[in-house]
């Protein structure tokens, strides 16, 4: 196959959430032989990446992107436009030079925001389209301030987000979870089209410590991310004061960019509860989180109750399982569906009351009954959701639209 695959996110070196999937489905794709054209932002050393004769970057350099990039939001509204475009005047430049193969046989993309590109794209340069969606973008707005989920403007992106498959006549869709699946089956897009792919991690990096880590000052309650809004709100804040309350030798460890709204979680948190201990590494490379988790007692995922929560696979939770610790998460549902057996895991409810005390539970057991429950779990995402299975499920998905393409779709009637 042909292959045009669009992503709003550089490519390497992968920061977290849906930029970590991106290198394993397109090596799945060049193992298997299929050529690749790769649309994605500037990233460090990108040229390196074409000494694969099978593989062309198409760099979009009109302006930066990234996750913590000025005017983010702005960029990514303005994005796709650009980038459909850029995809048809790549294939209009084939058509130009004489190329017999113009032109892609699947247009993969690679979250909402290149699924909206690569929708428009295909109107003007054809091919079968994918689109993967890592989590429901637009669900996660329900948390941001007043002021904006009061306009309507929520609401339309909703809307708008959930129709993109039936709108654009995907011949099929990956889902990061069911209950998105879920979500756009009711919407109207045919269930047989969608496949859940669910999310993975790279097992040889995050695996638990080849000796357990003793407390030392004080177990280590941890968190990683991006800290955005929905990440750290009144459930954390109140978890955290309420273990502090029982246990003044806990640390807690927030590892990710200093965020505004992790700087203001932790001058509350200090003003609130005198003497509580708080690490901020600050960002830390990816491929170099581990050495941040392996130390602790446990994860935590204190995520406020959103749409865009409910139908995330939540990277976070399976870095920590897959390092052999604990993890403490509010009942989100897909999460709480897939580890719904599994022991190391102890879903709250959306209190903080609650959360601490799941906290106060994995800290009240001895360290070697937990470092057990841990390793148990370690082994198990491994054989389940390690990117080798996640990439090629993904590549399966994409071959079989390739070479059994449904027909078009009758529209509901409004």
């Amino acid at each position: 196959m042909r292959v045009a695959f669009l992503t709003h996110e550089p490519f390497l070196p992968p920061s977290g959430g849906g930029s970590a999937e991106a290198p394993h489905i397109v090596r799945e794709f060049r193992r298997r032989g299929h050529r690749l054209d790769l649309f994605c932002p500037e990233f460090p050393d990108w040229r390196k990446l074409q000494e694969d004769p099978g593989l062309n970057l198409r760099i979009f350099e009109r302006w930066r992107m990234g996750r913590y990039t000025r005017f983010r939001n702005l960029k990514y509204l303005l994005y796709p436009v650009a980038l459909a475009g850029y995809v048809r005047e790549v294939v209009a430049d084939q058509k130009l030079e004489g190329d017999p193969e113009a032109g892609y046989d699947i247009l993969f993309a690679q979250h909402t925001i290149s699924a909206v590109a690569a929708g428009w794209a295909r109107k003007k340069v054809g091919g079968r389209l994918v689109l993967n969606f890592l989590d429901y973008l637009t669900g996660f707005m329900e948390t941001w301030p007043a002021p904006f989920t009061k306009t309507g403007l929520v609401d339309a992106l909703n809307r708008y987000e959930m129709s993109l498959p039936v709108r654009f006549d995907a011949e099929g869709i990956l889902t990061v979870s069911d209950p998105l699946a879920e979500r756009f089956v009711g919407v109207g897009y045919p269930q047989e089209r969608i496949r859940t792919l669910l999310y993975g991690y790279d097992s040889r990096v995050f695996c638990p410590a080849e000796e357990p880590v003793a407390d030392g000052e004080g177990p280590v309650v941890v968190m990683h991310g991006s800290f955005d809004q929905h990440h750290l709100g009144p459930i954390a804040r109140d978890a955290l004061a309420l273990v502090h309350g029982v246990r003044t030798d806990v640390r807690y460890r927030f590892v990710g960019r200093d965020t505004p709204t992790l700087k203001r979680f932790v001058k509350d948190m200090e003003a609130r509860c005198p003497g509580i201990q708080i690490e901020c590494p600050g960002f830390v490379h990816y491929a170099n989180i581990p050495r941040q988790l392996k130390g602790a007692a446990m994860g935590i995922v204190p995520y406020e109750a959103s749409e865009g929560t409910h139908c995330a696979f939540v990277a976070k939770a399976v870095e920590y399982l897959g390092c052999g610790l604990p993890v403490v998460s509010t009942p989100l549902e897909n999460l709480r569906r897939h580890f719904a057996t599994e022991h190391a895991i102890r879903f709250s409810g959306f209190d903080g009351r609650s959360f601490g005390n799941h906290i106060l539970y994995w800290l009240s057991m001895p360290t070697a009954q937990r470092v057990e429950m841990g390793l148990k779990a370690s082994r198990k995402v491994a054989a389940e959701l390690d990117w080798s299975v996640i990439a090629r499920n993904a590549v399966d998905f994409a071959e079989r639209v390739h070479q059994h393409p449904p027909p078009p779709m009758v529209r509901r009637k409004r």
